[in-house]
């Protein structure tokens, strides 16, 4: 089968990955699933992780598969898999778990003390073939097209458990602000318009971001890269400021915003990364304010999220690429040139 892989590390996204030839993977264990891929989205994880960015966090035996996001037809089950038949469309959760550790037992799928992360640790999905396992599948309705539900399995369920976190904070008629209305900010803020009664305030820096913000729910928007910006959010909530902040962002520029914007007792999520926390101690003890970093989500979080999908509450907005086109696509979106998350399809 072809795969698109990582033979080294680079900063060049146009030469990032090499189309191989390679063999297509078989459920050698019981619990094992293979899912011919037929959609596979891009994150900007991705390109960071062809930039070598996630070799200080885990190990990764080069050349791999890269492709975390991904949804198909299952064709093939190990002999102890119940839960998924041949022939069913499913959805991956990001991670394969091994369901006895204590993270485990507590549901805390992405701390799996002896998980595997296809397209980060192990091949992924940007092959026409997978495996998985049958803690990562979950079932999809017969009207959802896998293509178009790819990206949920990251973009999706990180952005949607960043915002399970802020709602548990949220009463109607607090703020909270979504920093940056891009592949995931986008899910985001559909997610935050279902699950609370904030108001909503959105911040991006380009105008057609902003337009599509207001199209999904947001009550404001606001440029950030003004001089007001802060003077501006601070006049919406008379003073008080935001309850819950999401940055999808996860810049310096951004990342300094949130304890001059944020009300008492208030959180800045991350979920963007690439940026540093700059901030004095006393900046959070005078506020009561936190930082806290969203790492994905749950295996039942997917499914809430696909609940919320098929009652129509959140659309995702994709634009698909074939496999050879997967360099063209990380260059895209290094450069800031996609909207809304894009999807391969092998």
């Amino acid at each position: 089968m072809q795969a698109a892989r990582l033979h080294e590390y680079t900063h060049d996204m146009a030469n990032g990955l090499a189309i191989d030839e390679v063999d297509r993977p078989s459920a050698d264990a019981g619990n094992h699933v293979v899912v011919e891929v037929e959609g596979a989205g891009w994150c900007q994880t991705d390109n960071h992780i062809i930039e070598g960015m996630w070799t200080d966090y885990v190990e990764q035996d080069l050349p791999m598969t890269l492709g975390h996001e991904n949804a198909g037809e299952v064709v093939e089950i190990g002999d102890d898999v119940e839960t998924v038949s041949i022939g069913d469309k499913v959805i991956c959760h990001p991670v394969m778990t091994c369901g006895t550790c204590r993270p485990c037992r507590l549901g805390d799928d992405m701390h799996c003390e002896n998980l595997s992360f296809p397209g980060l640790t192990t091949d992924g999905g940007f092959a026409e073939y997978l495996l998985t396992s049958d803690r990562a599948v979950i079932p999809l309705p017969d009207d959802v097209d896998p293509t178009d539900i790819a990206p949920h399995a990251d973009a999706g369920i990180t952005a949607y458990h960043a915002v399970k976190k802020a709602t548990q904070k949220l009463n109607p008629g607090d703020y909270a602000v979504v920093i940056g209305v891009g592949g995931l900010g986008h899910i985001g803020l559909q997610c935050l318009r279902a699950t609370s009664g904030a108001e909503i305030v959105a911040l991006d820096i380009k105008p057609e971001a902003r337009e599509l913000a207001e199209s999904l729910g947001a009550d404001y928007t606001l440029d950030p890269s003004g001089d007001d910006a802060v003077d501006d959010l601070l006049a919406l909530t008379d003073g008080v400021g935001a309850q819950q902040i999401i940055d999808f962002v996860g810049a310096d520029v951004t990342t300094s915003m949130g304890p001059q914007i944020a009300a008492g007792g208030g959180d800045h999520h991350i979920v963007g990364y690439g940026g540093h926390i700059h901030e004095p101690s006393q900046a959070l003890v005078n506020g009561e304010f936190g930082f806290r970093g969203t790492l994905v989500g749950k295996y039942t979080e997917l499914q809430e999220l696909m609940a919320l999908v098929d009652r129509g509450d959140v659309d995702l907005h994709t634009s698909r690429y074939s496999l050879g086109e997967i360099n063209t696509v990380a260059e895209k979106l290094e450069h800031g040139e996609i909207e809304g998350r894009a999807v391969i399809t092998p």
